[in-house]
């Protein structure tokens, strides 16, 4: 099984990548799946303009970005909240692509620096996958305080509980992924 980590912010000084960091250990670690990060920090793309299929040149940076995706059998998420939503890069590189999405089972971990673990940012994100027919899968993985929760190599502070939290998150998205598998 391959999954990717999507870690969309690029802002200067980011703390969610701690939290992709901790899923590609914890399934390696666990031998669960291979996996990657996907760093929307590293692509840099440009505003979105255009869809991938209707880009009559798209960058070679676009197209590496959209086979990673169509070849992840599952994704997830990991996207810090900015003032009750999710941020701009991650807006960007969930639009331009479309039948990349078509029922890939994705899971979401919500990150912030305050208490509530970027939770208000779920029901914009899920709406945008829904309508590009993506499967969120029943799962959240909020991450509260995150620069007390996570080292910048993605260790959690409390591994133990982080790890009994992730397994039931990972375990819904690998569900999501077989339940794919099968029906195709």
């Amino acid at each position: 099984m391959n999954l990717a980590i999507i870690s969309s912010s690029v802002r200067t000084g980011r703390n969610s990548h701690r939290v992709a960091l901790y899923f590609q250990n914890y399934l390696t670690e666990n031998k669960l799946a291979t996996v990657e990060i996907i760093d929307l920090h590293q692509y840099q793309f440009p505003l979105f303009d255009e869809r991938l299929r209707l880009q009559p040149n798209p960058s070679p940076e676009l197209l590496d970005y959209a086979a990673r995706v169509t070849k992840a059998d599952g994704i997830i998420i990991v996207t810090p909240e900015y003032n009750g939503g999710y941020p701009a890069s991650l807006k960007n590189a969930v639009d331009v692509l479309y039948k990349e999405w078509y029922r890939k089972p994705i899971a979401i971990s919500t990150v912030s620096d305050g208490i509530f673990g970027g939770t208000q940012v779920i029901t914009g994100l899920q709406w945008s996958l829904w309508k590009i027919r993506a499967w969120t899968v029943p799962a959240m993985f909020p991450v509260p305080k995150v620069q007390e929760a996570f080292d910048a190599n993605g260790v959690p502070a409390d591994k133990a509980a982080v790890d009994k939290r992730a397994a039931a998150f990972v375990s819904e998205l690998l569900w999501c992924v077989e339940a794919v598998k099968r029906m195709a």
